[in-house]
């Protein structure tokens, strides 16, 4: 295995505490850092990619990260979990600093995801989530995504993911909007005081589960400059009146993250590149032009028997379809807040 080339490490404060109280006093991230809602992107850049690690459950985080350096790869999207980085129990301080070190000397950049499946109930999927009835429970999820939001500072990560979570049974949509926005409001100060991105993902079956669903949230919290978008490129193609690439344009001006995998319109199953439906060289063309610096991370939750293979495979398809889509003539950017057609509502 080759060893890649060291890097300066980046600065980052350390010695925080974890448990939920006030946090450093930072400056926020600036317009550059690509932090701000409505500052317009500087033209095409080069795509940088990544590989989640919740597709790599099955290796150790260290022999993980060494996988995808020795690949190739730019960064990883870091799932928070018992088998990686786990982000409630003992040292995490002290966890979190020898990672940021490797992370460092393997030249690899991360973003901070938060959709493990059972870090906080060994019983309920993706729960306790920020729609509970239970307010001690959405504080659960609260915690966890403040916990989220400092390990990204930490790490110097460009973002943190987080998602909304199902509907509960019985709950009327209006109220789970009012909580979803209540509970975000200290994950947010948070992330403003970390200078790190808040990037909130729409998920099929979630009560925010489209880019119409993003910007009631959006407008509903008054447009927070720290509040951005996780845009999964499989979920445009599954659910989205748009396709994928026009998707990629709407969501320009809030993108913060992206995750990427196949799939086939109307089915939520992430699927190796060449498995489903997306014509891939036009939607990375569409990033490229939208100036992301961020990582655009392959999204393989279901295939980590199979991790190494599909990490070794993903890397080589979306180069050469970055290649192909350079050849791409794409639709000039909208102005800020263009909806492209795009309507207010939860999809069913």
């Amino acid at each position: 295995m080759s060893t890649p080339t060291p890097r300066t490490p980046r600065t980052r404060p350390t010695g925080r505490p974890y448990a939920p109280q006030p946090h450093a006093t930072r400056p926020p991230a600036t317009p550059a850092q690509g932090t701000s809602t409505t500052d317009r992107p500087d033209g095409p850049h080069p795509l940088r990619f990544g590989y989640g690690t919740n597709g790599l459950a099955d290796l150790r985080l260290d022999d993980a990260l060494a996988l995808l350096a020795d690949l190739g790869y730019d960064g990883v999207g870091l799932t928070l979990d018992h088998m990686h980085l786990d982000p409630l129990a003992p040292d995490l301080t002290a966890r979190t600093r020898r990672l940021a070190h490797r992370l460092d000397a393997l030249g690899l950049g991360v973003t901070v995801e938060t959709g493990a499946r059972y870090v906080l109930d060994p019983r309920r999927k993706h729960g306790p989530s920020l729609l509970e009835s239970d307010p001690a429970d959405r504080d659960r999820r609260v915690d966890l995504l403040i916990r989220a939001v400092r390990i990204a500072a930490d790490l110097g990560a460009h973002a943190v993911h987080c998602f909304s979570g199902v509907l509960p049974p019985g709950t009327d949509p209006d109220t789970a909007w009012q909580r979803l926005a209540d509970a975000l409001a200290p994950v947010l100060d948070a992330a403003v005081a970390a200078g790190v991105p808040l990037a909130v993902e729409p998920e099929p079956g979630h009560l925010l589960a489209t880019l119409a669903d993003f910007h009631r949230l959006r407008r509903t919290l008054g447009d927070p400059a720290q509040l951005g978008l996780t845009l999964d490129i499989g979920h445009c193609q599954c659910l989205e009146p748009l396709p994928p690439a026009d998707c990629v344009r709407a969501a320009a001006p809030w993108l913060r993250h992206v995750q990427i995998e196949d799939m086939r319109r109307g089915v939520h199953e992430h699927l190796p590149f060449g498995d489903g439906d997306i014509d891939f060289p036009p939607v990375l063309a569409a990033l490229a032009a939208t100036g992301y610096r961020g990582l655009t991370v392959v999204e393989l939750p279901r295939h980590s028997h199979a991790g190494p293979h599909h990490a070794a495979r993903s890397l080589p398809f979306l180069r050469r379809a970055a290649t192909a889509g350079t050849a791409t003539t794409t639709p000039p950017l909208a102005p800020p807040g263009a909806p492209y057609a795009i309507t207010e509502g939860s999809t069913p």
